[in-house]
């Protein structure tokens, strides 16, 4: 994952007090569950709130690559209700996985606006994981916006590994940073609003009544425990409540619009709080920093809602 950006100690310029934070939405894997996300985003621009930048990992990098290109709300929910696996995958006759995924670019490119990273109107990142190291790579600036999707969606084990222009051979970025917030606050966000999708485990699934069963919530608690360190890292962090339904159930698309809107709507005073607080009295005690990193500084002394 990468480092967190450290806070910056320039000198406060004129009007800074009343200036605006870049607010970052970190969206989480959950393959079908990704949908959510859409339901947040929804929430949000019409309650008037500025994204800035968008950081996303599998599904959600999926869904924020699309918001990011200049996909509409209407788009994005047109987009997932026809969304079907044969969309993104194919045989494939490899040994290091089932499927091939190429599929899904093409499917990328002929839905959004814009496929290039240097064209996108707000700054946009995917994350995927080095197979070999084992280290995050985050897809962001410059290249194929397709690529690096289909990259951060690669499910090992599944979907045969992407190797990309360095040789590297890439798979899913939940591996690493299920939750990107680091890739977020990298892209300049001072405000960052993480979406997990996962919170809530395999509810659908209940004690486990096999062998298969125990390996399988072991690697949820696995998931989980990495995800909490980068959930530390965030301002605030929506769950919508999806852990009753499966990750490969498409055709409910409704059923994850609807968790989205839900929990950003529960949500929506600490977010206009977060985003637009009121200024510092002045003098400021610390001259140096602007006035929202000062209250981030506050709000970290303790862990953010989830």
């Amino acid at each position: 994952m990468p480092a967190r950006e450290e806070i910056s100690l320039e000198p406060q310029q004129p009007g800074e007090q009343s200036r605006r934070p870049r607010v970052g939405l970190a969206l989480s894997g959950g393959a079908a569950r990704g949908v959510a996300h859409v339901g947040v985003l929804k929430v949000l621009l019409e309650a008037g709130v500025k994204i800035d930048c968008v950081a996303g990992t599998s599904a959600g990098a999926l869904v924020g690559g699309a918001f990011a290109a200049g996909l509409s709300i209407a788009e994005m929910e047109a987009f997932g209700r026809g969304m079907r696996w044969r969309n993104f995958g194919r045989m494939a006759f490899s040994r290091l996985g089932i499927q091939s995924n190429a599929r899904m670019e093409d499917f990328i490119r002929s839905h959004f606006p814009c496929t290039r990273f240097e064209d996108l109107p707000i700054p946009f990142a995917a994350v995927a994981t080095d197979l070999h190291t084992g280290a995050a790579v985050v897809l962001k600036d410059v290249g194929d916006i397709a690529f690096a999707i289909r990259a951060s969606c690669a499910v090992p084990g599944w979907y045969v590994p992407v190797t990309d222009g360095e040789g590297r051979q890439l798979v899913d970025g939940g591996l690493v940073a299920n939750v990107p917030t680091g890739a977020a606050r990298a892209l300049g966000a001072d405000v960052v609003i993480a979406v997990d999708v996962n919170s809530e485990g395999a509810k659908f699934l209940g004690p486990p009544q096999s062998v298969i069963g125990v390996l399988f919530q072991s690697m949820l608690v696995v998931q989980r425990t990495v995800a909490a360190h980068q959930l530390r890292e965030a301002d605030l962090v929506l769950t919508p409540k999806v852990g009753h339904i499966r990750w490969d159930e498409m055709t409910r698309v409704e059923e994850f619009f609807t968790a989205g809107e839900e929990a950003a709507r529960e949500s929506l005073e600490e977010i206009r709080a977060l985003v637009a607080p009121p200024p510092l009295p002045t003098p400021p005690v610390e001259p140096s920093l602007s006035w929202f990193q000062r209250l981030r500084r506050r709000r970290h002394t303790s862990a953010p809602r989830v």
